[in-house]
Parts: structure tokens; C-alpha cells; sequence
């Protein structure tokens, strides 16, 4: 009979029951002592050994992506409470690599302690906040390694005992055979399938056919849209013999991390959109050409089958003598549109050329003379002749998205695009003048909803780069983003800042769902991935999905200094230094003031106790953010490591008097004081971070230098502060 919710059973409170299955019945409930909800898994009678294995083998485990035990008595397990749902395909190809490499990880770690899982399915494994949690170790027992033809008393079954669910069973398994952990790696390969394909790979109308299939069948093949790449990696763990398998889940774990999602070179039509020159007497009309190239980038980007260079990268060759062949090299494209831009009054002329990079001849070219009132047809026409040049297949309409004009108001739409041009500059100097043409643009159209998008992301930049409070500025961020999704519903960059903004209140659910409307209105933009990336997947502790993110973004804009230094603190946060080391030394290369990518460098050096070039890599970012208290931070944190505890308290002292301490200081004391070995003070200062909701909280809860704060008994109360699952 069912526990009635309220039922006390020793220190724990009944909450709900969760469901029930043949060995017991599990209930939500809570730890009175420690104020912390559970799942407590209760045992029906007969199944005592069955019961006590699941305990030895959860209770050995500590893993991320594991489900940790926290009790046992005699008949019954207390459990982590996992939030979540059932794994279930399809799902992006990005999405099953990132959750892939967490359960071969998981895997990897019962493996090395000798526990085969046994039941490997989608069931038992839940896809929370913070990626996969791996369930259910009730099948598990001690691995024997079996070869062909060897009789073991230890091996996992007992000849002619079939354990396990039929559609993910291993050959082995099937045939009630002795297993070892490469029984495990072929029913992973049966869930990968299904996590790619979106149905199982040996299904079939009966559990007797279905184990027929899974001895004798090959899987379906799998969908055209799942790239290639993936195929070898399932057709070795999908092998009927297992010697043809992979040798162990962490060769698994490493040809997973091998995979590239990147298409190859060549294969997809590309182009790079060059900022026009503007040879306009007047130069400040250069916001124009800036924005008329924007513009197509924008109208391109949404064309299936064709890559289009971010504007970041294209931009930032701007006044860089470079042949079209190295710009091609640089930004990774086949074709480059450049042209010029001259203004008179009302009239303008845009000369344009699209040209091949391999031999720099001329694909197309166009002059345009027209009004000021045909900007927007212009555009439509670049679009659609730099599609037929390139013969890139559209959808049955056959014809380029046409852009969409958000105002017909044309000195509205002039003021946004000279707000966005300042926006982009990221300076304290230009950030006023942004918000000033913006205003503007909404006295002129009050319903113009991209410029309440443009008001959205100057009040989120203004907290990242001069020293706005959060706590005064998000709140007027949220607002802006949510009148322009009000007012305009299919703006994927108004639900994508949004997301971020949610993300710094810790509204998760929110921020999420922010976050899918932004990506289903435009899965191409690279904005909305990043903001996905950095904002929801980082925060949450979902690093192998951030990477494989961010890698993409990267080559997609190569040159922006942003991507690039959040790749490479994302690399650091998995333990990655090497790589990450590698890439923020990219970031350097191409702009050495930037002092995001010294830090990252400093850390990642730190964590490897390379402390004099961490010593040297903290100067530079002191030398570039000379107003940051997040470079005086990483300088004090290389001091403390290197026992030079006074120098390091005054750097703290310096600190705490800057202007920039309600921005950066508390996260950045708090990382100080822990290598100073003062725990208990550098909770205070996380916890005075996120009560001023500095942004840099949700990206540094899980920095290696913060590592040992996790064992503390007041780290759950972060993680509950902002909103975030214990992990």
C-alpha cells in the first residue's frame, strides 16, 4: 500500500510517490536534518540481494553525471533527488554528442571501479539542468573480463539467466552469456542510436523478435540528416562479437571527443559580407554602410545550405590590407561581397562585387542608383543575386527570405542603425550615444521593436563592460527585451538577449524557454547559440555540450574575440588546460588588449602550477584591465598559490576600493580568499556576489580555483541561491 504523503520514516518526510517497478516503489521526500529533498527507494520482499548490489555499487560511485547515494539500511536506498526527463530522441546532433559524452563518462567511472551497469536504456537516464543523470545500478555486479571460449565463477550471469531490457540488451546478454563492460558499451550504442534517429535500433512487435534482432540484425540505417561523422563511432559499439567493440568506455569517452560536427571545407557554399566603404563626404554616415552590410548578412544567414561569416569576424578586417585570398583563409569561405557606399542628401550609389577567393576573378557585380526609400529592395536584391550566383537549393518557394521591414518609418530605422553601430564598439564612450539613437527611433515609431531589442542589449552590455550595476540595470534590460517580444514575437534576437537576462536573475526555466524560441525562430544565429551556450549550458555545468557549442561558433566566426575567450574558459572549466591554454593564446594573437583572454590564460596556467607564466599572463591582464578588478583578482590568486600571502591581501585591499567592486570584486575576492585557504570567508563573498547578481557568479560556480568550496557546508546554499541543482 501506498506511503501517504506527510508519512515521517526516521529523519526523512514523505513528499510524493515517484513511481513503482518490480523490485520497490520510490517516494519524494525530504531530509528534515539537512532541509534537502530525496528519493528514497523502497524494497519489495524477495529481492534483498538484488537490493544490497544496487547499494554496494551506487554507494562506490561519485560521479557527476551518476546518481549519488546518500543512505541505505536494510530495505530501503536514500538518493540524490534528480529533476528531470527521460532521455528521448530525436535531438540535435550537437545535443547527443554533448549528453553522449557525459553517460560514456558516467560509464567510465563504474567501469573503472569494476561495476557494469547492465540495464543501460533511455528510462535510466534522466536529462536534467545540468545534463545526464545516470540511474538504476540494480542489475550491476563486479566486471570479470570473459574471452571467447573462458569460464569464469565470477562472471556477471549465470549461463542461461537473461538480465536486462530486450531492445537494449548486448548479443551477449541476450543469449543469457557471460558479460563484462563491453555489454554495456553496445546497449550505449543502442541509445545513441536512439538519441540520434528518435526510435530503437532493434525494435520489434514481440520481446522474442526483438532479442532475435539484437543477435542476428544490423539497425536500420540511420537518418540522412545525422552526419556521417557519427556512423563509425555506432557501428563499433553496435558489433555483435565483442572483441570488434571498443576495449573500454574511456576509448568510448575518447572517440566521442574526437568527433567533429564541423562540415568539411568546400562542401557548403560560403561567403563573407565585408563592411562597405563609405565614401560619403560625410563620414559619419559610415553607421549606413556598417548597417546596409548587417543587414544582408542578416537576410543571408537565414538560408539553409548556405554559410555566411559572422558579422564579428567580417568586421574585424576592417582597414586590414588583406588580399581576398587571405580574407578567405581567415574567415573560412569560398566567396567575398565587398563594395562601397556614397551618400548625397537623399540618394545614394552601392557598387558591389561578389568574388571568388581560389583565383580572385569577379562572380558578379552591381551598381546601384537609387533612393533612400529603396534601401530595403536593395537589400532583397543583393540577396537573391549572390544566391543565384552561388547556386544554393532553397525550398519550394525558391527565392531568398526577403528581409523584413520592422518600420516603415525611415529615420526611425537610420537611428537604429546608428544605435547598433555604437552598440557594436563596446566602449563606455559609445554606449550612451547607442542608448540616446534608440530612444530616438522609439519617439519617432513607438512600436519599433527592434529598437526596444537594441535598448535590451545596451543596458545587458552596460553591466559587462562599464560598470553599470546589475541589480539597477537587468531590471530595465528584462523590460526592454520583453516589449519587444511583445510587440514583434518573431525577433530571435529579442527572445536571445532575453534569455541572457534571464539567466543573470537565475530564472532557469525561464531563461530556457527564452532560449528554444530564440533558436526555433533561427537555429543559424549565432547570438542565440551563444547566449544558449554561455548563459544556460555553462551555468548549469553542461561543459561538453557548451564546447562542442562554441567550437562551432568559433569556426563559424573565427575572429570574434568573445567566442573565442569563452571557448577557451570553457575548455578550462573541463580540465582541458592544454586546450585552453591554446586557445586563448589564439585570442591574444589576434587582439592583444583583450584582458578576458589573459585571465583565462593566467587560470588556466595556475591550475597546471605553471606559476611564472601564470605570474606573467596576471600582469598582462593587470596591463590591459588596469580598472578590473577581475585581472587584479587572477594576479592575486598567482600570489596566494605562490605563498605570497601579504602581496596578495593587498591586492584585495586595492580591490575593495575600486569603483568596478559591485561588478567583478565579490566572485573574484571570494577565489582569492579560498587559495588563501579562508573558506569561510570566501563564501560571504560569493554570496555577496549573487546578491548584487554580478554576472560573472553563474560563470565561475564551478571554476577549478573554486574547487574546494564545493566540500563546504554552506556551498549548497549558492547553488540554492541562484537557483542551481546541486551537482
Amino acid at each position: 500500500m501506498p506511503i501517504a504523503p506527510g508519512t515521517s520514516f526516521g529523519p526523512y518526510e514523505i513528499i510524493a510517490m515517484l513511481g513503482a517497478g518490480g523490485m520497490g516503489e520510490v517516494y519524494k521526500a525530504r531530509d528534515t536534518r539537512l532541509n534537502r529533498i530525496v528519493a528514497i527507494k523502497f524494497l519489495k520482499a524477495g529481492h534483498a540481494e538484488r537490493f544490497q548490489r544496487e547499494a554496494r555499487a551506487i554507494a562506490s560511485l561519485n560521479h557527476p553525471h551518476i546518481c549519488a547515494l546518500y543512505d541505505v539500511g536494510p530495505d530501503y536506498l536514500v538518493m540524490e533527488f534528480v529533476e528531470g526527463a527521460p532521455l528521448k530522441g530525436p535531438m540535435p546532433d550537437a545535443e547527443a554528442l554533448g549528453l553522449s559524452i557525459q553517460i560514456a563518462g558516467a560509464l567510465d567511472a563504474a567501469h573503472r571501479k569494476g561495476i557494469a551497469h547492465r540495464d543501460l536504456k533511455p528510462a535510466n537516464i534522466l536529462v536534467t539542468s545540468s545534463g545526464a543523470k545516470l540511474l538504476d545500478f540494480g542489475l550491476a555486479k563486479a566486471i570479470s573480463r570473459v574471452e571467447p571460449g573462458e569460464e569464469t565463477l565470477s562472471a556477471l550471469t549465470e549461463a542461461g539467466m537473461i538480465v536486462g531490457t530486450a531492445a537494449y540488451m548486448s548479443p551477449e546478454q541476450a543469449e543469457g552469456k557471460p558479460v563484462d563492460e563491453r555489454s554495456d558499451i553496445f546497449s550505449f550504442g543502442t541509445v545513441l542510436y536512439e538519441m540520434l534517429s528518435g526510435r530503437r535500433a532493434f525494435h520489434r512487435d514481440t520481446q522474442i523478435a526483438t532479442l532475435a534482432a539484437v543477435l542476428r540484425d544490423p539497425p536500420q540505417p540511420l537518418p540522412t540528416t545525422v552526419q556521417v561523422i557519427f556512423r563509425d563511432v555506432l557501428d563499433r559499439c553496435l558489433q555483435k562479437d565483442p572483441s570488434l567493440r571498443f576495449e573500454s568506455a574511456a576509448n568510448l569517452s575518447e572517440a566521442l571527443r574526437q568527433i567533429d560536427l564541423k562540415k568539411p571545407a568546400g562542401e557548403t557554399p560560403s561567403i563573407a559580407i565585408l563592411p562597405f566603404a563609405n565614401l560619403s563626404a560625410d563620414r559619419d554616415n559610415e553607421y549606413f554602410s556598417d548597417g546596409l552590410a548587417e543587414e544582408i548578412i542578416n537576410a543571408l544567414s537565414q538560408i539553409p545550405g548556405l554559410h555566411v561569416a559572422a558579422r564579428t569576424s567580417a568586421f574585424a578586417l576592417r582597414g586590414k590590407d588583406l588580399s581576398i585570398r587571405r580574407i578567405g583563409e581567415e574567415l573560412n569561405v569560398a566567396t567575398v561581397l565587398e563594395g562601397s557606399l556614397r551618400r548625397a542628401g537623399n540618394r545614394m550609389r552601392l557598387t558591389v562585387q561578389l568574388v571568388n577567393v581560389a583565383d580572385g576573378f569577379h562572380l558578379w557585380s552591381e551598381r546601384y542608383d537609387r533612393e533612400m526609400t529603396d534601401v530595403f529592395a536593395i537589400q532583397d536584391e543583393i540577396s537573391q543575386a549572390i544566391v543565384d550566383k552561388l547556386k544554393v537549393q532553397l525550398g519550394r518557394s525558391g527565392a531568398p527570405p526577403v528581409g523584413k521591414r520592422h518600420t516603415d518609418n525611415l529615420e526611425a530605422y537610420h537611428c537604429y542603425l546608428q544605435g547598433r553601430y555604437h552598440l557594436h564598439r563596446y566602449s563606455p564612450e559609445n554606449l550612451p550615444k547607442a542608448l540616446d539613437r534608440f530612444r530616438r527611433a522609439l519617439e519617432l515609431d513607438p512600436d519599433y521593436a527592434l529598437a526596444y531589442a537594441g535598448i535590451a542589449d545596451y543596458y545587458y552590455i552596460s553591466t559587462l563592460v562599464a560598470g553599470a550595476s546589475p541589480v539597477e540595470s537587468l531590471p530595465a534590460a528584462r523590460l526592454a527585451a520583453k516589449k519587444a517580444v511583445e510587440l514583434d514575437d518573431s525577433l530571435p534576437d529579442a527572445h536571445g538577449i532575453l534569455s541572457a537576462i534571464e539567466a543573470m536573475h537565475y530564472n532557469w526555466p525561464e531563461a530556457t524557454a527564452s532560449s528554444r524560441r530564440a533558436l526555433e525562430l533561427d537555429p543559424a544565429n549565432v547570438m542565440a547559440r551563444y547566449y544558449y551556450a554561455a548563459w544556460l549550458l555553462r551555468p548549469q555545468g553542461r561543459f561538453e555540450e557548451a564546447a562542442i557549442e562554441m567550437e562551432r561558433l568559433v569556426e563559424q566566426d573565427p575572429l570574434s574575440p568573445r567566442f573565442g575567450f569563452v571557448l577557451a574558459l570553457t575548455l578550462y572549466n573541463l580540465r582541458r588546460y592544454d586546450e585552453a591554454i591554446r586557445q586563448a593564446r589564439r585570442v591574444i594573437d589576434f587582439d592583444q588588449s583583450n584582458m578576458i583572454a589573459h585571465w583565462v590564460l593566467a587560470c588556466s596556467l595556475l591550475a597546471m602550477d605553471r606559476l611564472e607564466e601564470a605570474l606573467a599572463a596576471a600582469e598582462s591582464a593587470v596591463v590591459y584591465g588596469p580598472k578590473a578588478s577581475m585581472a587584479h583578482g587572477a594576479l592575486a590568486c598567482v600570489q596566494a598559490r605562490m605563498g605570497r600571502r601579504d602581496e596578495a591581501i593587498a591586492i584585495m585591499d586595492r580591490m575593495r576600493q575600486s569603483t568596478d567592486r559591485t561588478y567583478w570584486g565579490h566572485t573574484m575576492l571570494a577565489c582569492i580568499y579560498n587559495l588563501l585557504g579562508e573558506p569561510d570567508e570566501a563564501i560571504v563573498e560569493y554570496m555577496a556576489a549573487i546578491e548584487i547578481r554580478e554576472s560573472n557568479t553563474i560563470q565561475l560556480i564551478w571554476d577549478p580555483l573554486l574547487y574546494p568550496l564545493r566540500q563546504h557546508p554552506r556551498f549548497p546554499e549558492l547553488l540554492a541561491a541562484m537557483n542551481l541543482p546541486a551537482r
